[in-house]
């Protein structure tokens, strides 16, 4: 979620994971909630992912300064809810039914598996802490996927 320069290196191509946006409860009195960045909530969302070249191009063109978010293209990270709301947007514009915008990542999960990503490297990439978790809660399989796996067996 941060700038270029702190966790997308475009020269090593690769991306590190190490913070997290998220808005917590205020008790100050001044106001409901702030935004905080912090570190990911366990060791195993710490990690280093590297940069495929379909979108290498891409990012290089979004690249506005070390200090610079990705997403909102200034020195101040998007707002979490607005992420939602242009997802939500897109999808109505598309004439496409409403998901969560968290659906995004069980699609990639599942179209890595289809591409046929071992599952080791796809847990580390999403930063998993067991094979377990990414199966069970992430992995999800089609009539079409299941009939190619029992053509195997010819």
């Amino acid at each position: 979620m941060r700038s270029l320069g702190g966790d997308i290196d475009l020269e090593k191509r690769i991306i590190t994971v190490s913070k997290t946006l998220q808005r917590v409860k205020c008790f100050d009195n001044k106001t409901k909630t702030r935004l905080i960045i912090t570190e990911p909530k366990s060791e195993s969302s710490m990690r280093m992912i590297p940069i495929p070249d379909c979108i290498t191009d891409y990012l290089t063109d979004l690249k506005k300064g070390d200090d610079v978010y990705i997403l909102s293209g200034r020195r101040r990270p998007v707002e979490p809810r607005t992420m939602q709301y242009r997802f939500a947007k897109v999808l109505k514009n598309a004439g496409l039914p409403s998901v969560h915008f968290h659906s995004l990542r069980h699609l990639f999960t599942s179209s890595c598996i289809e591409l046929g990503f071992d599952i080791k490297t796809l847990s580390l990439i999403l930063g998993h802490s067991s094979v377990e978790l990414t199966l069970n809660r992430y992995v999800h399989t089609s009539l079409d996927r299941k009939r190619r796996c029992m053509a195997l067996l010819t």
